[in-house]
């Protein structure tokens, strides 16, 4: 199975008992009614982000859903927890890109997609031999990356929150949605992964 379209969503929730406090923040999502199958994070070459409103017209109640997901919880009163997923695409289309998660505590919503963000790039940067300073800052590192021509996007979705200043749980969370699936013709158009290695290979020799 080789997704074909993704969307990005994050929510929030709380309450005294942490399982509900997850259900809620998966209810702000709007992704509660699923059967999610966490995943890791390659981004299909080829896959198109729509938006949390079209993906969801392209689900139903109980349906099995593979998705990248970032989680964090609290209930440690004003703690700040955040989680956020990094996105890098490629500019060829038929090479993959990169997602990314990242569930820190103490960090705020910038900081913790701006981290998200860099990991992706920079798995999608070693991937595709990009050279660069791993010392240097993520907005230098993210001008070099780019103006490289072989990547064309990069972005996060992060959602932060306190802990319930009463030590309700608190669960944050943020998540890519896999919504579509390539038929038989379009996986023949994707290079498999013998070839693909042996391509890069060359370019790299």
């Amino acid at each position: 199975m080789v997704g074909t379209k993704i969307f990005f969503t994050k929510g929030v929730g709380r309450h005294k008992d942490y399982l509900t406090s997850f259900e809620l923040a998966l209810r702000d999502a709007g992704i509660e009614p699923l059967n999610i199958v966490t995943i890791s994070s390659i981004l299909p070459p080829g896959c198109k982000k729509i938006t949390r409103e079209e993906g969801l017209k392209l689900l139903r109640p109980g349906q099995v859903t593979f998705c990248v997901m970032a989680r964090q919880a609290t209930n440690e009163p004003n703690r700040l927890i955040a989680s956020s997923i990094g996105v890098a695409q490629p500019a060829d289309s038929g090479m993959y890109g990169y997602l990314s998660e990242h569930h820190p505590m103490g960090e705020t919503d910038e900081k913790a997609g701006d981290y998200a963000e860099d990991l992706a790039a920079t798995m999608l940067a070693t991937t595709l031999g990009i050279e660069f300073d791993p010392e240097k800052a993520w907005d230098e590192r993210e001008q070099i990356y780019k103006a490289s021509g072989k990547i064309i996007r990069t972005t996060n979705i992060t959602q932060s929150a306190a802990g319930d200043k009463n030590g309700l749980w608190t669960t944050v969370l943020s998540a890519g949605v896999f919504v579509e699936f390539a038929n038989s013709e379009q996986l023949n158009n994707i290079p498999n992964l013998y070839d693909m290695r042996h391509s890069m290979s060359n370019l790299s020799g």
